[in-house]
């Protein structure tokens, strides 16, 4: 699987480790690289827009509490992004949700829950069903308000 991830100045630390730590992905890495203090919405558009063109698979999205990296990702038309602070959430996110982003929060949850809660997510499959008719309404609501 490709995975595009990206975060602010805060979450660059659990990023990297994050990118070591998974082993059954390929990672895009489009930022940021330091810990210098930058912008979120800079770094996760281009998170949503990888996915979004299909250049990515799904996407992780990281800033301090992942707040932020949602609200912006949630802005680009089909993306689903899932804040997720513990393994059910992430699992449930892709089951119902069919979440294509990940979001973390860097300064919520720890080193190793966090690569706990990426692999649930990207273990979980979408369910389809009875979720597919949500989403086709959420997709309904982004194109008509």
């Amino acid at each position: 699987m490709k995975l595009v991830i990206g975060s602010d100045h805060a979450g660059v630390r659990l990023k990297n480790l994050l990118k070591g730590a998974i082993q059954n992905a390929e990672f895009i890495d489009v930022g940021t690289y330091n810990e210098e203090s930058c912008d979120y919405p800079d770094y996760i558009s281009l998170v949503a827009k990888a996915v979004m063109s299909g250049e990515a698979d799904a996407g992780i999205a990281l800033c301090g509490t992942g707040i932020g990296a949602s609200i912006t990702a949630n802005k680009f038309d089909g993306i689903r992004a899932a804040l997720c602070t513990n393994c059910f959430m992430a699992e449930m996110s892709k089951r119902h949700n069919n979440a294509n982003v990940l979001v973390l929060g860097a300064r919520v949850v720890g080193d190793d829950l966090a690569v706990r809660i990426v692999q649930s997510w990207l273990d979980a499959p979408y369910e389809g069903g009875r979720h597919q008719r949500r989403l086709d309404k959420i997709s309904a609501i982004e194109k008509n308000g």
